[in-house]
């Protein structure tokens, strides 16, 4: 289609859509740099009756990502901030705090937390925002200290550390204790504190993700006979594992359930269950940081995390976390899949690797498949705006199998263009 036909239909769409038709507005408003339309945008989102809230918040939250990705020189933390308040405040209103708009609050910290690291606020003021939204505010956000910990630095973590310890001391069981206990054990991880982040693990009752992680977290600071004598101790104790009581509700049974066995099953149970009592912030954030610990170990543990974040509708997590742990060559070529279109750049090594694998087996199949994804090679190149790397990489590969001449073949019946110093193919292998 033409370019005026192609531009019709989008604004057709955008007609029928508000959240498309809002980001539209945005990415064309925004392309200097200026975010002052997106807090105009937020201005307006009255809640009220407003039925475009959602859309224009989900504009304002693509708006911050495409700036954060491209690497804006804007100071983007306000903007951040004030959506994680704005939905915070929403949702305390509305106390629906389990469905699309909680999900988006998880977002917009997200977001806050890669813009304050882009561009650190005062950290003291960043602290006093922090303590005050954990202990009193409504239960969520629930804030991860370690996505925050460059921005606050030593100064910021000093001072919420102040917090915690005061509240520890004069406090009961209870919210704010619950929380504090939860924050200790973060600001011990973030400041390297081995000693107290294990006597905090120790002191909760036994269970075999806890012992694991001390088991990890003495390895990680190379006290190995440390981490093999907890091991032993904690085996012993899963011999004769004291009795457990029943859950009492549905929930709780489901959270023991994956406690038992993380995986994408039980996952996504504890997920049915928990946003059917409203539960499923917390035990959401809970449940990932355990497939996380998991996904460090193994790439079918990778592979899972990555599984569990596609079905929470969080591609680029999923993808975050392929690349990050290591997931399965055939789950990383799946994503990648879906995410060369709008991230051409990122996806082109997992391409590279599958042609490789594709070239080692030796078969004509195969070296007709490598072709093809040459082709795709070459495409997202081209949309990358590297096509002389491309070049480069083609010249490479057909040195490196040179004698390989069914794949010179495939190659160039597939159209693609060979290096010059490549002669005609004799008999084909």
């Amino acid at each position: 289609m033409d370019a005026e036909t192609l531009a019709d239909l989008l604004h057709a769409q955008a007609e029928r859509d508000p959240e498309l038709r809002h980001s539209l507005e945005l990415r064309a408003a925004t392309q200097s740099g200026d975010v002052s339309e997106a807090h105009r945008l937020l201005d307006t989102a009255v809640t009220d009756g407003n039925v475009e809230y959602a859309a224009k918040i989900g504009a304002v939250l693509d708006t911050l990502q495409r700036m954060l990705d491209a690497g804006s020189p804007a100071d983007l933390a306000p903007l951040a901030r004030r959506t994680v308040d704005d939905i915070s405040e929403t949702l305390e209103q509305s106390g629906d705090h389990a469905g699309d708009l909680g999900d988006r609050l998880e977002r917009a910290v997200e977001l806050y937390a890669r813009a304050c690291a882009a561009r650190p606020p005062d950290p003291e003021k960043l602290a006093d925002w922090i303590v005050e939204v954990e202990f009193d505010g409504p239960g969520w956000p629930v804030i991860d200290l370690a996505e925050f910990a460059t921005a606050l630095g030593e100064p910021g973590l000093k001072r919420i550390k102040s917090t915690v310890d005061d509240v520890l001391a004069v406090s009961g069981p209870g919210h704010r204790r619950d929380v504090a206990e939860r924050l200790q054990e973060q600001l011990a991880e973030v400041l390297g504190d081995v000693d107290g982040l294990v006597a905090i693990l120790s002191a909760k009752p036994p269970r075999r993700d806890v012992s694991l992680k001390i088991v990890r977290v003495l390895r990680a600071a190379g006290r190995h006979s440390e981490a093999i004598a907890h091991a032993a101790r904690a085996l012993t104790h899963d011999k004769n594992p004291p009795p457990v009581p029943e859950a009492d509700d549905e929930t709780s049974r489901r959270r023991k359930e994956f406690d038992a066995e993380p995986g994408r099953e039980t996952y996504a149970a504890l997920r049915e269950a928990a946003t059917a009592d409203g539960k499923w912030t917390v035990h959401r954030r809970e449940a990932l940081a355990r497939l996380r610990e998991l996904a460090a170990e193994s790439a079918e543990h990778a592979d899972a995390l990555a599984r569990v974040l596609l079905d929470d509708g969080r591609p680029d997590e999923a993808w975050r976390a392929c690349v990050r742990f290591g997931a399965s060559p055939e789950l990383k070529l799946e994503l990648a899949e879906q995410r060369a279109t709008d991230h051409p750049a990122e996806t082109i090594p997992v391409f590279r690797e599958h042609v490789e694998e594709l070239i080692e087996r030796k078969d004509p199949q195969a070296y007709q498949e490598a072709a093809k994804r040459l082709k795709v090679l070459r495409s997202l190149h081209k949309r990358a705006e590297t096509p002389d790397e491309f070049t480069a990489y083609l010249a490479a590969l057909v040195e490196t199998h040179r004698r390989k001449t069914r794949l010179i073949t495939e190659i160039r019946t597939a159209r693609i263009a060979l290096p010059k110093a490549v002669t005609s193919p004799r008999t084909p292998r």
